[in-house]
């Protein structure tokens, strides 16, 4: 291993990739730091201690995650990479209902470009939108620390153009910086700036496990279920995210020009998680909103809208099934997106192709879907026990919160470790969740595939001299 990293950086040309990689992933944590111009540091520090030693397990705690803690600390890249990535699957699910858009995915280099150039212009526009509402919010009296300060001295009007104008241009910038990591860096500068967010939220989840064992809050027992927690699960993911069900495809003897090429015999991959960490976003996304409205002031009073707000919570036994839910649709939503039966039956077809056993056209475009339909069943599932296992055991499985007509009380006799868990804190949610490991593994895993196809390239051996070569999420 230590070998293979000096090979890696006595290649001129991939020393120069990992060093422009590093520097722009560095100077995205140093601007999570640089605050927004107009607000008072030293009532955003009093506010972030305040929010840090609260447990409320909200949506700005899983916001919070993907901006490497920018938007708690109200910095310039508060808003962070998130809108590009909404404008990306926007105008992926535009392209399937719009003609035109449609069209441009498939006129090749020119149609990606403008396609893009469109993504480039939603981002702003999401970009801006968001960036409104956190002016707002810093403004309002949510945004005040427990001795009556507020964030914001002087709401002004020209607070509110500085503030939407800084956090947009955040945000373009770190669209741009994902462009250059992309095209002269390693890896996908995109995947790469999440990566570095959710690692960076790793350091005070550490420190709060390592409080909680220091205060016998946590066992030393407990506490090394969740490290071997940890590693079976991303060896789960890593496993699950390289399979593949492999679908034979034969094709017959054709001529070309004057040469005739003899049959061959290949296959087909189809992924058993083809629609990725996208479902799990998603999923989340939907659950975090109803919460927000029930939490409105004028909901306060309402009992039935406060136990529906309770219900909702991180672990509790509707929020598990709305989850659950969701990511089963999102998976196969997301999945008759990018793969479409009839086309690739189609493009088997043109060039002489066929499934043995299965008669071409129709016959093979249904028993594509059959087969798709089934292994993205077992790819929800995946993805649902990822997620839900570590939030299991961190915040325990919630029966005895069930209303009494559906049986709450029968699970009240339970052990207090199957209904509430280690009790960790919402921070530590980032270091044990499913969606975070989700992302981590795959980016590595993509990351050190690209460094190996460089050393392979030059001639030099990969990280494994046993001749098997790392294979990414798409290898």
């Amino acid at each position: 291993m230590l070998e293979t990293v000096r090979n890696v950086f006595r290649i001129p040309d991939l020393r120069k990739r990992i060093f422009l990689t590093l520097g722009l992933l560095a100077i995205y944590r140093v601007g999570s730091f640089v605050p927004v111009p107009g607000v008072d540091p030293a009532a955003l520090s009093e506010f972030v201690k305040d929010l840090s030693g609260t447990a409320s397990g909200s949506a700005l705690d899983f916001v919070s995650m993907f901006t490497g803690g920018a938007l708690e600390r109200v910095a310039i890249f508060a808003t962070g990479i998130m809108p590009y990535i909404s404008a990306s699957i926007i105008l992926q699910l535009l392209t399937v209902v719009w003609p035109r858009l449609e069209q441009l995915s498939k006129e090749g280099e020119m149609g990606r470009r403008k396609i893009t150039q469109y993504t480039r212009y939603l981002t702003g526009v999401i970009a801006a939108v968001q960036a409104t509402g956190i002016a707002i919010w810093l403004t309002s009296d949510a945004a005040s620390t427990s001795t009556g300060r507020t964030l914001v001295p002087d709401p002004s009007m020209l607070f509110y153009v500085i503030a939407v104008l800084t956090l947009t241009t955040g945000t373009v910038f770190l669209m741009w910086v994902g462009e250059q990591i992309s095209e002269r860096g390693i890896g996908n500068g995109i995947s790469l700036l999440i990566f570095a967010s959710i690692v960076t939220s790793y350091i005070p989840a550490i420190q709060d496990a390592a409080r909680r064992v220091a205060d016998n809050r946590l066992t030393w027992l407990q506490a090394a279920f969740l490290v071997a927690l940890v590693f079976a699960i991303t060896a789960f993911i890593i496993f699950m995210e390289r399979a593949q069900r492999r679908i034979p495809v034969q094709y017959a003897k054709r001529v070309v020009g004057r040469q005739m090429r003899a049959g061959q015999t290949t296959h087909l991959p189809l992924k058993l998680n083809t629609s990725g960490v996208i479902p799990v976003i998603f999923a989340q996304s939907i659950i975090m909103f109803p919460p927000l409205i029930l939490a409105w002031p004028k909901f306060q009073d309402v009992q039935w809208a406060q136990d529906l707000n309770r219900q909702l919570q991180l672990a509790m036994p509707l929020y598990t099934l709305l989850y659950v839910a969701s990511i089963v649709f999102f998976c196969f939503f997301y999945t008759s997106i990018q793969f479409n039966p009839v086309d690739t039956t189609d493009n088997i077809k043109k060039y002489g192709g066929f499934i043995p056993g299965i008669r071409p056209g129709k016959k093979t475009a249904e028993y594509l879907d059959t087969v798709l339909t089934r292994i993205t069943f077992w790819g929800a599932m995946y993805l649902s026990l990822v997620c839900l296992l570590p939030m299991w055991v961190l915040y325990g499985i919630r029966l005895h919160e069930l209303p009494t007509w559906l049986g709450g009380r029968l699970f009240d006799s339970f052990p207090v470790w199957f209904k509430e868990g280690f009790d960790m804190s919402p921070i530590a949610f980032s270091l044990f969740g499913g969606t975070s490991l989700l992302i981590v593994v795959g980016v590595a895993m993509d990351f050190v595939q690209q460094i190996e196809s460089q050393l392979i390239m030059r001639h030099y051996d990969g990280f494994l001299r046993s001749g098997t070569r790392i294979k990414g999420r798409r290898g």
